[in-house]
C-alpha cells in the first residue's frame, strides 16, 4: 500500500529557465541523479530528490495537462516573493481561511 509521495516530474522545454525557476526562485538544490540518457535533473528539498525535470519529450499542447497543482511547504514567504518578483514571475497570495497560513500559487516556466 502506498505510505507516503516519492517524487513529481515536470517536462519543460527550456531546462535552465526551470532550473533557475526552482533553485532560485523556490530553494530547491539540484542533487545528483542517475546517469540517464536524456537531459534534466533531480532537485532536492530536506535532503530528498523530491522534482524530477526531465528536458528532452514534447510538451503537451495544453501545458499544464491533467495535473491541477503541485503544493510544496516552504518558508520566508517574503524570500519567495522577491526572488519570484526578480524572476517576473507572477504569482497570486492568498491567506488560507480560518489560518495564519498563506498559499502562493505560480506556474513554473513550462507552465505547470
Amino acid at each position: 500500500m502506498v505510505e507516503s509521495m516519492n517524487h513529481f516530474t515536470v517536462l519543460t522545454d527550456d531546462l535552465e529557465r526551470t532550473l533557475a525557476f526552482y533553485v532560485e526562485g523556490l530553494g530547491f538544490e539540484i542533487g545528483p541523479r542517475p546517469p540517464f540518457d536524456f537531459p534534466g535533473a533531480w532537485l532536492y528539498a530536506g535532503g530528498q530528490p523530491i522534482l524530477h525535470v526531465i528536458a528532452d519529450r514534447r510538451l503537451p499542447q495544453h501545458r499544464a495537462g491533467v495535473l491541477d497543482h503541485m503544493a510544496f511547504t516552504a518558508r520566508d514567504l517574503h524570500a519567495v516573493k522577491s526572488a519570484l518578483e526578480r524572476m517576473n514571475v507572477r504569482y497570486d497570495l492568498r491567506r488560507l481561511a480560518g489560518s495564519e497560513q498563506w498559499q502562493l500559487f505560480c506556474h513554473d516556466p513550462s507552465g505547470a
